[in-house]
């Protein structure tokens, strides 16, 4: 499968710009004919895309003029592109991204794993994209064509590890972007910072977070909501699929599809015959799971009822002086798409 890894530096609105180039393809053939795009466009405008417009004005400038350079990318309007870029902040049928999250103590250090499920015809049209900014912290992320960085999976320069999963609450007021919150945690120069960044006051859309960092052995397992959030320690193997399980948010309402259930199942089953650590070959091991049969953990079905497919797979050894990542964006995962060492 084609992959690109792509090389970015420069101001914001450079960095949106390049992001914008490379996927306006990919966003004019496959993405702004669906219904959801549609739809989305038709909220520019509105009273809830007004105040978050300026809820990003106001708090993060400099990611909104990646979201102006993305739209000059793309050839689009930015009004239209901000509201893909909120497309998680809407209640709404379609799922909107997946995901998969392991997470655990290993032998040497931590480990976080990911699979990131993305709409099939998405196949071949994403990228990793390493970028070096005027300001903000350098980082290694997945990008989706027609998005900002910052709700997959990335490594910044400080070692920090975020891997992110779909939420899907009942009910979602109008307020801060949570892709714009997630592009803020990347440049977080601590576990505890990015902890902050994502409890923003005010958030609109609800996301899982794991994170992890070279030189510390803490891994946590963070739920963002507009109704409050939820951290965990996690000392012992655990997963996250797309849904609320921390006990903290168990009252607020969420949809959570036969997927998201069927793999969460799976993945706790797995994790619980390892005992008290993980490593690499279990980690990717469940992530290639398909025992689920028609909801596997691994998705690669052209019927996937939640229409996503697993279009790469992450996976983050952290250790006391550095992170060792790699990428694979094939079944076999004898061999990473591309690797790479971000030192501590």
């Amino acid at each position: 499968m084609a992959f690109t890894h792509l090389q970015l530096g420069g101001s914001a609105y450079e960095i949106g710009r390049g992001l914008g180039q490379f996927g306006r393809d990919a966003v004019h053939e496959h993405l702004r004919p669906l219904a959801l795009w549609r739809r989305l466009a038709s909220l520019a405008g509105s009273e809830a895309a007004r105040r978050m417009r300026s809820a990003v004005e106001q708090r993060f400038p400099r990611y909104w003029q990646e979201l102006e350079g993305l739209a000059a990318g793309l050839e689009l309007p930015l009004d239209e592109v901000f509201l893909w870029n909120c497309r998680g902040d809407f209640v709404q049928s379609q799922s909107v991204d997946g995901c998969t999250t392991v997470l655990g103590p290993t032998a040497n250090g931590t480990l976080i794993a990911h699979n990131e499920d993305g709409l099939p015809q998405l196949r071949g049209h994403c990228a990793l994209v390493s970028v070096t900014p005027e300001q903000g912290l350098d980082f290694t992320s997945f990008a989706y064509p027609g998005s900002i960085p910052g709700h997959t999976f990335a490594v910044n320069r400080k070692g920090l590890v975020v891997t992110v999963n779909n939420i899907r609450p009942s009910a979602i007021p109008a307020g801060l972007p949570r892709q714009v919150l997630g592009r803020a945690s990347l440049d977080a120069e601590s576990i505890d910072e990015a902890v902050d960044i994502l409890s923003s006051a005010g958030r609109g859309g609800a996301f899982h977070h794991a994170l992890g960092q070279t030189g510390s052995t803490r891994l946590v397992s963070f739920e963002g909501t507009s109704q409050g959030a939820s951290v965990v320690e996690v000392a012992r193997p655990f997963g996250h699929s797309n849904h609320l399980v921390h006990p903290a948010l168990g009252d607020i309402a969420q949809r959570i599809t036969g997927s998201s259930g069927a793999r969460q199942a799976c993945v706790d089953q797995k994790l619980a015959g390892l005992g008290e650590t993980l490593d690499g070959a279990a980690a990717l091991a469940i992530l290639r799971d398909t025992s689920g049969g028609e909801l596997p953990v691994y998705r690669c079905a052209a019927d996937d009822p939640d229409d996503e497919n697993t279009l790469a797979t992450a996976l983050f050894l952290i250790g006391a002086d550095g992170v060792d990542w790699a990428v694979y964006t094939e079944a076999d995962t004898r061999m990473a798409t591309f690797s790479g060492r971000v030192s501590g």
